[in-house]
């Protein structure tokens, strides 16, 4: 399997030789889904709460005398059976984070980027720099190499003038090929990778 590499004129200077085994590979759904739900729950704020009865405020004093009214006995005006009460195991600010095995992640992004190769939406760029620290010029680039709406660039290293110009692009992010997910993949309509990083993938995907 062969993929044109090409400038950012989108001129084709070379090919590039993918792995069947990572690239042409079955895809499976459920990895992917597996690690999108993982980096969706990562990214929640947990800030949610509720007050329970120790929390809420007032029911210091004993509505009325434990005994001889021939009512209920009743501790506080707060009880969570009353109105106004405290909340029984309601949400408390917590972190919904948790970590897959490490094979479930590489085989997720294996299958996200299979996937896009199977889509026809990979593009294999020499090179991700900008000259200058410029949107317009980052926008144009995208542009020459098809790029409209969401995408995920993809390098080695990231260029500290392209991350500056692109990242006030809507959609667009610029990600360090170590720390791509199946999530960055699969949320993008394009991904523009340069050889280098497509080689480090493939080297670290391989099963």
């Amino acid at each position: 399997m062969q993929l044109d590499v090409v400038n950012a004129q989108n001129e084709k200077i070379g090919d590039l030789d993918l792995n069947d085994e990572v690239f042409g590979a079955r895809v499976n759904t459920e990895l992917i889904w597996e690690s999108v739900v993982r980096a969706n729950a990562a990214t929640r704020r947990g800030t949610h709460a509720t007050k329970n009865r120790a929390i809420v405020s007032g029911g210091g004093k004993k509505p009325w005398k434990q005994k001889g009214t021939g009512r209920a006995q009743v501790g506080s005006s707060r009880s969570p059976l009353w109105r106004h009460g405290g909340t029984v195991f309601g949400p408390q600010p917590r972190s919904y984070e948790y970590q897959l095995p490490k094979k479930v992640e590489l085989g997720a992004l294996r299958a996200a980027l299979a996937q896009k190769m199977k889509d026809g939406a990979l593009v294999v760029v020499d090179a991700l720099t900008a000259g200058e620290i410029k949107t317009r010029a980052a926008v144009e680039m995208l542009t020459r190499l098809g790029v409209t709406g969401k995408a995920v660039l993809v390098d080695l290293a990231l260029d500290e003038k392209l991350g500056r110009s692109v990242r006030n692009v809507p959609g667009v992010s610029f990600v360090e090929s170590r720390r791509l997910t199946a999530r960055d993949v699969m949320n993008a309509s394009r991904v523009v990778a340069t050889r280098g990083a497509l080689e480090k993938l493939q080297e670290a995907l391989a099963p």
